[in-house]
């Protein structure tokens, strides 16, 4: 087949267009005999296993969608632990993450070039009738302009694209006429609207009806953009342009795509994280290969493979470079500030940068691939899963995981790439912890908490479009597959577009004139198509040594963070503090302190008071590390207040037909039995009467010896809890009177006491919102008996079900069903709220604050003097407080480190509202001209705070 931008062979250092072979599987470099380079490397699988598990991950598949036609098509999503579809404006709102539902199928549309990977093809049949038949692309409703091109319309390209592969095979979809490219094409028509700024950026939402800025529109009044959200755009654009011929599709996306380049940051080259789609200032100055940032640099690299334009390639070389100088520091990928890009932005990853692995896999630097994905997976064995995002040293961040598939992405990548089978057993590592931990009775759950082992009643379409197809193709050999897999390059959403679309319909102009790469160097393409002796040495091991290393960074070696490596700890110097280390009796803390412009101030409250003066400090390296101290001391202060909370719990049903594998999130009480201490409390659930358990039961025999469920309301939660105990229940589960609450829109909160003493209270308490505590009553109205268990996290379903009649299908989905221990739980905080910060200094009280090896604040150090603060502007952060709960430390039998993070709650509730115990200072405005540098790197830690997933 010839290429579209010239014909440049394989290992010159200059900008090369990338064969055919292993660009359809993103492997887009020149890699010949790699797969026979690994065969020593690691234990080959044997072709029966991998058959073995390929065909699980088609009855996983089997399991997901047809849960979702039975219970929810033609909803757009499944809602897993309800058994029914999620409907936009139907159930409570979570937000920007329903911008993606278009009462158009999503799922099922999102799921059709699955089923052909999956050899599904008469399935695949019966969908693209379904969707022809049923889809209707012209509802009134908000969606995101984003999610519904790489979902709905790259969905729609894909099914088209296998829709004519097959029928030129001859067997299937013979009555095919280009139905389902006519809807792509309707849809791109209704998304051009968004593209209407004098900049070329979309706005971020649109309605399918209505369009743009029209009252009956309801959008169209964004100022704002994620990068991603406008950069990803140019693979569906340009395929559907290319298959249509309509030349508009690709020309607004390669607009916007140019707009972005134009408005890099030009010393640093690297882009923001949202971006003003009218003036094109950036609005968050933090940037990263992660949540807002990722799929633009994806698809610069794809569209040059794709389309064949030189132009893009030199974008994403100069991007890259970028990127591994400043953001890679290995095997971390960290956000940095892109005019101070030595200044790191945030101290923590979130689980979309998984995907940047199996990108330089495509670019061919295979080193940090192996590296940054190996880290990924000690943390995924350390969870079970990723969590939406960890930090430096590894703690939950955020511990939800909606189930992404970035990961196996990456995992499939590295295997194509290096045919180590390593990433096999890998691979199914991530089969095993699915059907594990996710797999419940009406498909897969998303994790609520990787530390509880909670669900969310979620299934997103993503899960169908990309966790199986990258799975499944992982442990099939070329004959599993119906066609040539090698022929079709992957989108972000892993839909299916043919190369041959590179030189069909040639319009469009492919050099963009108005850029200069003067800034490029030959080194900026070394990596591009590089010889296959420089990608992978001799040695058999390679990629094992790269690896090996990072076997314990997780759970042995304790890191305390990744710093920086700036020029001078080259020399010698030592690492800046970092605030968790820093004890104010030391001597030469206090001396770090004064040289990075931080004073120490005694009050005479007895609170420590930390204040930044950025000009006093020693050198422009001393005065950023001392904004990054002050900033891990506000974020440390904010945790260690949430580490006084008690973390969230679980509620598993284990009777017939769940077998453990539903867990409810659940509210923790402020008295009773603590789970985390004690042994869990299993039993069979009965409702109280009265129901709100407000007074003496009348129906005592009926709760004795079991969990007694109690409507929340009317008394004290202490109250309810005596009237059930002295009923003789083991446990009470409280749900909540307010209908259709649910945690996944609310926070949790601890049940209260009522102000006295609450000793007597031996049973457990936990509450449960009314969706999650209607799926236990659904059940009793169902099969009668319900049996639960209440725990600190969800316990392995072979413990639960060890010594019982098992169902067949529950041990398929668990084939060795090992009572294995499951890692230690975390008590992380999670998203803090947002601090108000002015240039030029920030003050921190601290009060009692313990480091790691316990020596509080409130010491006395020598005296200083009270800094200036007339000229410094201040933030008082919230007093730390050394957490007292024995139960928010966890050490594992093995030796491994200790947890000290809290759980994800934003806030702490009880029955009456409680007054926020944090307090901020005044905003000065800054009358030095020379502090004016700072504005840029206060306003990124200010959004880094209001960054949302």
């Amino acid at each position: 087949m010839s290429e579209a931008g010239g014909g440049r062979g394989c290992g010159s250092s200059v900008p090369q267009r990338a064969p055919w072979s292993l660009v359809a599987a993103t492997a887009a470099f020149c890699l010949v005999s790699a797969t026979s380079v690994w065969t020593a490397g690691a234990a080959p699988m044997s072709r029966e296993e991998r058959q073995k598990l390929g065909n699980q991950v088609l009855e996983m598949f089997d399991h997901a969608y047809g849960n979702y036609m039975e219970h929810a098509y033609p909803a757009d999503e499944l809602m897993p632990l309800t058994c029914r579809g999620r409907v936009r404006g139907q159930e409570p709102s979570r937000g920007d993450v329903d911008d993606a539902l278009g009462k158009f199928s999503l799922t099922l549309i999102d799921s059709l070039d699955t089923l052909v990977v999956l050899n599904k093809t008469k399935e695949f049949e019966d969908a693209v009738r379904k969707v022809l038949r049923d889809v209707n692309l012209d509802n009134d409703v908000v969606v995101s302009v984003f999610e519904t091109n790489i979902r709905v319309l790259g969905g729609l390209l894909g099914g088209h694209s296998l829709a004519i592969m097959l029928k030129e095979k001859g067997e299937y979809m013979q009555w095919y006429n280009d139905e389902l490219l006519q809807m792509a094409k309707q849809l791109g028509y209704k998304l051009l609207p968004a593209f209407n700024t004098t900049s070329g950026l979309p706005y971020p939402r649109i309605n399918l009806k209505f369009g743009i800025r029209k009252p009956e529109a309801r959008t169209g009044t964004e100022t704002d953009t994620c990068t991603a959200c406008a950069g990803t755009l140019i693979l569906e654009f340009a395929a559907l342009s290319r298959f249509t011929g309509a030349t508009i599709f690709e020309e607004y996306a390669r607009k916007a795509l140019d707009f972005l380049w134009e408005k890099r940051q030009r010393s640093s080259n690297l882009v923001g994280v949202t971006i003003n789609i009218h003036t094109g200032d950036w609005v968050r100055k933090d940037s990263g290969v992660g949540a807002g940032i990722d799929s633009y640099y994806e698809y610069l690299l794809k569209a040059y493979v794709l389309l064949g334009d030189d132009s893009f390639l030199e974008r994403f070389n100069t991007h890259y470079d970028a990127i591994m100088r400043y953001i890679s520091q290995p095997p971390l990928l960290l956000d940095v500030h892109i005019h101070k890009p030595m200044l790191n932005a945030r101290t923590w990853m979130d689980a979309l940068l998984a995907f940047f692995p199996g990108l330089q896999v495509l670019k061919g630097d295979i080193r940090p691939a192996i590296e940054t994905h190996e880290m990924l997976y000690q943390v995924i064995k350390k969870h079970n899963f990723l969590p939406e995002a960890f930090t430096t040293d590894f703690r939950v961040h955020w511990a939800q995981h909606p189930l992404r598939p970035e990961f196996a992405e990456s995992t499939y990548f590295l295997y194509k790439a290096t045919g180590d089978p390593y990433y096999l057993e890998v691979g199914k590592t991530l089969i095993e912890n699915l059907n594990k931990y996710a797999r419940v009775p009406c498909g897969f759950a998303a994790m609520k908490d990787v530390r509880t082992g909670s669900h969310e009643d979620r299934m997103d379409s993503f899960f169908l479009a990309e966790m199986f197809k990258y799975l499944y193709l992982l442990f099939a050999d070329k004959e599993d597959i119906i066609f040539d897999i090698e022929d079709y390059i992957f989108t972000t959403e892993a839909h299916l577009l043919p190369l041959w679309l590179s030189t069909t319909n040639q319009s469009i102009s492919k050099k963009n004139t108005t850029s200069e790469y003067t800034e490029l160097d030959d080194s900026n393409f070394d990596w591009t198509c590089p010889n296959t002796q420089i990608l992978f040495p001799n040695d058999p091991l390679y990629a094992q040594s790269i690896r090996e290393p990072l076997k314990n960074v997780v759970d042995k070696s304790c890191p305390r963070g990744i710093i920086r490596v700036e020029e001078s700890f080259r020399s010698g110097a030592k690492p800046p503090l970092r605030a968790r280390d820093f004890m104010a009796t030391n001597p030469e803390h206090l001396e770090i302190l004064k040289k990075m412009g931080v004073s120490l101030i005694h009050l005479k409250d007895g609170r420590v008071q930390l204040v930044q003066h950025a000009i006093q400090a020693a050198s422009s390296i001393d005065a950023e590390d001392g904004l990054r101290f002050m900033q891990e001391m506000i974020e440390l202060s904010s945790q260690q207040q949430k580490e006084q909370q008690l973390p969230p719990r679980a509620v598993q049903i284990v009777s017939h037909p769940f077998f453990g594998r539903v867990v409810l999130t659940a509210g923790p009480a402020q008295f009773g039995l603590d789970l985390s201490k004690h042994k869990e409390t299993r039993g069979f659930v009965a409702s109280s009467k009265p129901y709100n358990g407000c007074s003496e039961l009348t129906n005592p025999e009926a709760v004795m010896g079991k969990i007694a469920l109690i409507q929340r309301g009317q008394c004290m939660f202490a109250e309810k809890a005596r009237n059930i105990q002295n009923a003789g229940a083991i446990g009470g589960i409280v749900i909540d009177d307010n209908e259709g609450s649910s945690s996944d829109t609310a926070p949790l909160f601890q049940m209260a006491g009522d102000g006295k003493d609450t000793d007597d209270i031996k049973i457990p308490m936990l509450f449960l919102f009314s969706k999650e505590g209607s799926i236990i009553l659904d059940a009793i109205r169902e099969y009668e008996e319900v049996e639960v268990l209440l725990s600190d996290k969800a316990k392995d379903r072979a413990a639960i079900l060890k010594g019982k009649m098992i169902p067949s299908y529950i041990i398929n989905s668990n084939p060795e069903m090992e009572n294995e221990e499951q890692p230690s739980s975390e008590n992380d905080s999670q998203d803090q709220s947002a601090e108000q910060i002015t240039p030029s200094s920030q003050e921190v009280d601290l009060v009692d604050q313990e480091s790691p090896e316990e020596s509080s604040l409130n010491s006395e150090p020598e005296s200083s003097s009270p800094a200036d603060t007339d000229n410094a502007a201040s933030v008082s952060a919230s007093e730390q407080n050394s957490n007292p709960m024995e139960n928010h430390e966890t050490t594992s039998l093995d030796g491994e480190c200790t947890d000290l993070d809290n759980q994800l709650q934003e806030q702490s509730e009880t029955e009456e509202d409680s007054n926020p115990n944090v307090s901020w200072g005044k905003k000065v405005q800054p009358i030095d001209s020379i502090l004016a540098d700072w504005n840029e790197d206060i306003e990124a830690f200010e959004m880094m705070e209001k960054d949302e997933l």
